[in-house]
């Protein structure tokens, strides 16, 4: 046993001796020159093709490479099976664990008959830095290793494929999100942080929407026809965006068609506040940072800032005031704290449908509103928002819907009542609701259906007095008119009276 040892000591210590001699014979240069031509020798007569896809990127140091997690993605889901040695990830904001390939491990795959080799490698460097942007010096690549003579059809058909698959994996698997953007002066330089979002879970469908069924038929039909246009919006010259404006009193359920729209299409959601944005070229780059498939919604747009259309008249200044130039200047710096935020009407439309607005694909744009007359014409038209729905007061057909909703019911002899008490009353369907939604357990349908009976009973009583207030108003101020034009008349014949000679 010592005999052998000593040996293999004897061996060890002679490559040793020969591997120091090669380098003081040749030196560094002279190694990579000859390297560099064994390689270009090698590559006559080696039969395969070999691509590779890093990480991270030298123009993108802050991102992963879109390729690399599009080739990530596919793997997991095509691949993985195939692997011996996996490693797992939990999915943040979920339970869910996803599986990819082990650093150094191979599977195969195969397109067209054409079979191909992926391995999962990772590049470690000799000296690590102090600091690292990216947190890990270590970058990670996949290798692609195909037959020269499939390299065509690899490279121009089979890697297309394999990138529009992994970003289709990402849209089935990913989490839907409810994003806010947040105030302008909290953003930061150097990482991006100008929404914020928490899971989207909110349960609303277009079968429990409150709505006419015809109206929701069209508005169903409108966006499934949005969804497959791509192709269409493209021959056209038109960005693949679509308009909304949900307008109606409150208690209508405008948001609740918001997130009905956005469970069918499967879309995430920016809430868009525009009193925290500071101006025209902050909301540009709240545009920017959006993702395609998604809905941007700004909510009582006759509430947020001045977009309603009206021009308050400038005041006149004083010939003081322009001579006084620090009180000219404290004035408009007041006036700029008043205003808060600096956005446009201009620049809201530009954000609609101008040259920005063009940054991604497949997005709706929705406004609400309480009072759509007040809004600037400019700001609603066809072609900005394309489709205008009214969210109106409870009808007949509304409330069998809530009925079925709240109660399981889809008819009782209390419904020819209620029918005929909402052609005369009006009521949101918020209200309807309340009164249908059972308060305890023993509560039954019918006593249910006698709540909503009672309160269309007030509802209409309360319209009914405040209507005859409006009438006695009306009346007063006819009556208050007609006295000033009597007191005006007779003061004018007293007057000719007393310049009579």
């Amino acid at each position: 046993m010592m005999g052998d040892m000593t040996q293999l000591g004897s061996v060890m210590a002679v490559l040793m001796f020969v591997w120091a001699s090669f380098r003081q014979l040749f030196p560094d240069e002279f190694r990579r020159d000859l390297r560099k031509y064994v390689n270009k020798v090698v590559s006559y007569v080696y039969p395969y093709v070999e691509i590779t896809f890093h990480e991270y990127q030298v123009d993108a140091w802050f991102e992963r490479s879109k390729a690399f997690m599009s080739i990530e993605r596919y793997l997991s889901t095509n691949s993985s099976g195939m692997a011996k040695r996996l490693k797992a990830n939990v999915v943040k904001d979920s339970e869910s664990i996803v599986l990819s390939m082990e650093e150094y491990e191979e599977v195969e795959d195969e397109f067209n008959g054409i079979k191909v080799w992926w391995t999962s490698s990772k590049k470690v460097p000799q000296q690590r830095a102090f600091f690292s942007y990216r947190g890990d010096e270590e970058n990670r690549y996949y290798k692609l290793t195909c037959r020269r003579e499939h390299r065509d059809i690899i490279t121009n058909k089979y890697l297309k494929y394999v990138l529009e698959e992994g970003k289709a994996i990402a849209v089935r698997t990913r989490q839907r999100k409810l994003y806010t953007n947040n105030k302008s002066e909290k953003w930061s330089s150097y990482r991006k942080n100008t929404w914020s979002h928490i899971v989207f879970e909110h349960p609303s469908t277009f079968d429990t929407i409150a709505m006419d069924p015809k109206k929701k038929k069209e508005i169903l039909n409108d966006l499934m026809t949005f969804s497959k246009s791509k192709d269409y919006y493209k021959k056209v010259g038109k960005s693949w965006k679509r308009g909304y404006l949900l307008h109606g009193p409150p208690g209508t359920g405008k948001s609740s068609m918001i997130a009905a729209m956005a469970n069918l299409l499967e879309y995430d959601i920016y809430d868009l506040e525009l009193t925290s944005v500071k101006d025209n070229t902050d909301l540009r780059k709240l545009l920017i940072e959006t993702s395609s498939k998604s809905i941007i919604v700004i909510e009582d747009i006759d509430c947020s800032l001045d977009l309603t259309g009206q021009r308050k008249e400038k005041k006149e200044e004083s010939k003081e005031d322009k001579d006084d130039p620090i009180k000219k200047k404290v004035e408009e710096e007041e006036d700029k704290k008043k205003k808060g935020s600096e956005v446009t009407l201009s620049g809201l439309l530009n954000f609609i449908d101008g040259l920005w607005s063009a940054c991604g694909s497949e997005r709706l744009i929705v406004f609400t509103t309480n009072y759509v007359e007040k809004l600037d014409p400019a700001l609603i038209r066809r072609g900005r928002m394309d489709k205008h729905i009214e969210m109106s007061y409870c009808c007949y057909e509304t409330f069998k819907v809530l009925a079925k909703n709240y109660l399981d019911l889809e008819s009782h002899e209390l419904f020819e009542t209620i029918s005929k008490m909402l052609e005369e009353t009006k009521m949101t369907p918020a209200d309807v609701a309340e009164s249908l939604m059972p308060k305890s357990d023993e509560e039954s349908a019918e006593v249910c259906l006698n709540k909503l009976i009672k309160s269309l009973e007030v509802t209409k009583e309360e319209a009914r007095l405040k209507a005859a207030i409006e009438d006695a108003k009306i009346k007063a101020e006819e009556k208050d008119n007609i006295d000033e034009k009597k007191d005006a008349k007779i003061a004018d014949e007293e007057g000719v009276d007393e310049v009579s000679p």
